[in-house]
């Protein structure tokens, strides 16, 4: 509209300094809105913060409309005021800017009013500013309801992926206990069968070699059994209670058994502005920690780092777990189906680990120049045991 309308201003400026005012006023709405539009997450916080910048915009805009007429086709443009502030302000900032730029309206109105037929097209002007007005504020509304019913399905997205995600660690645990424990209990069974059928037809030294094959089975057998009712007195903790896993000491210790074995410093640090790890179910902490170790693993295998830092904690009512080092960083352009060709899996390993607990993962250039980031972020809600 500031285009169609700045011509006319300009054919109506009547002194060098009237056309320098409009060409000034239509070159720095036009730089601004583009500006604004380029780099809406910039400017939008500081137009919510500093209502005063919106006084700029009727500055301008005054300029124009006072050269070219309320009856022009720029006095159309001004509708975009009430509606930015209905959009940013809400219903008392669409209100307050709504009647100042009728006022404005009324002011071009008064000086135009000799060399205009009737207040008719100011009229429908004021109109559509209030009615830009109540969009704006509308479409504000919707955006919210909008952004809440988002987060609320991320949360909830993210809340049933743990949930199946201690389901399958569940069902690992029940093929392991079939797998291991079972078989090896079976062995023991025969072995003990046959010990018992033909011990009064074999030698002493043949009974003792078969009852010691017994004997380490059994206790086989009843450590694969304590290793599995670990897992799973870890999982009805935090089925029945608050409890959970408090992975920040095994972070540390995976840290430190990096650096011996590598010689690369690692160290774990607090996130900026972040608050300590709450403990996390089993299944969780297990995808958490082998992301944590394959991304300080590729930091010593194939980015030659001489430095790797993991951050570890919660901010924003996220989970956020950041593995960041200084070595050569990743080709541009990579992508996961590039990796998997390369035979790269660890990299795509991480990100349907990621997928498996509902997290969203960045992997790519930290926060220096050279480096790589390895970033997790999970909503705190998703490790909350749902309530039966």
């Amino acid at each position: 509209m500031i285009a169609i309308g700045a011509p006319l201003a300009l054919s109506r400026a009547q002194t060098p300094t009237g056309t320098t005012l409009v060409g000034a006023a239509v070159i720095v709405t036009c730089v601004g809105s583009y500006a604004m539009l380029r780099d809406w997450e910039t400017f939008a916080p500081l137009l919510i913060k500093y209502r005063s910048l919106m006084a700029a915009d009727f500055v301008f805009g005054s300029v124009l409309l006072l050269t070219a007429s309320p009856d022009s086709a720029l006095g159309y443009a001004t509708v975009c005021t009430p509606l930015l502030a209905g959009l940013l302000y809400g219903w008392r900032g669409a209100g307050i800017f709504t009647a100042i730029q009728i006022l404005l309206l009324s002011l071009a109105y008064g000086a135009w009013a000799t060399r205009l037929t009737g207040p008719t097209g100011t009229v429908l002007i004021c109109g559509f500013c209030v009615a830009a007005g109540a969009v704006g504020v509308t479409l504000r509304n919707l955006m919210f309801r909008f952004g809440e019913a988002t987060q609320a399905l991320s949360e909830v997205k993210a809340r049933l992926a743990v949930t199946d995600a201690i389901g399958t660690e569940r069902a690992r645990l029940a093929r392991e206990m079939h797998d291991s424990v079972a078989k090896t209990l079976h062995g023991v069974a025969l072995a003990a069968d046959s010990l018992a059928q033909s011990a009064d037809r074999m030698d002493p030294l043949t009974v003792k070699h078969q009852a010691g094959v017994v004997a380490r089975s059994a206790r086989k057998a009843a450590a694969e059994s304590r290793e599995l009712l670990s897992d799973l007195r870890r999982q009805t903790t935090y089925d029945q209670t608050d409890g959970g896993l408090d992975i920040t000491p095994e972070l540390t210790s995976r840290a430190d058994d990096f650096t011996h074995r590598t010689g690369i410093p690692a160290t774990l640090a607090p996130t900026p502005d972040g608050a300590p790890l709450p403990p996390v179910p089993h299944a969780v902490a297990r995808q958490l920690l082998t992301i944590a170790t394959e991304a300080m693993e590729n930091a010593h295998r194939h980015a030659h780092a001489t430095r790797v830092t993991v951050e570890a904690g919660t901010s924003d009512d996220l989970l956020r777990l950041s593995v960041l080092d200084d070595g050569t960083g990743l080709p541009p352009g990579l992508s996961l189906d590039d990796l998997r060709r390369a035979g790269h899996f660890g990299l795509v390993g991480m990100v349907e680990r990621a997928a498996a607990i509902g997290a969203r993962i960045r992997i790519g250039r930290g926060r220096s120049e050279n480096g790589t980031e390895v970033r997790l972020e999970l909503p705190l809600s998703a490790l909350t045991p749902t309530q039966t």
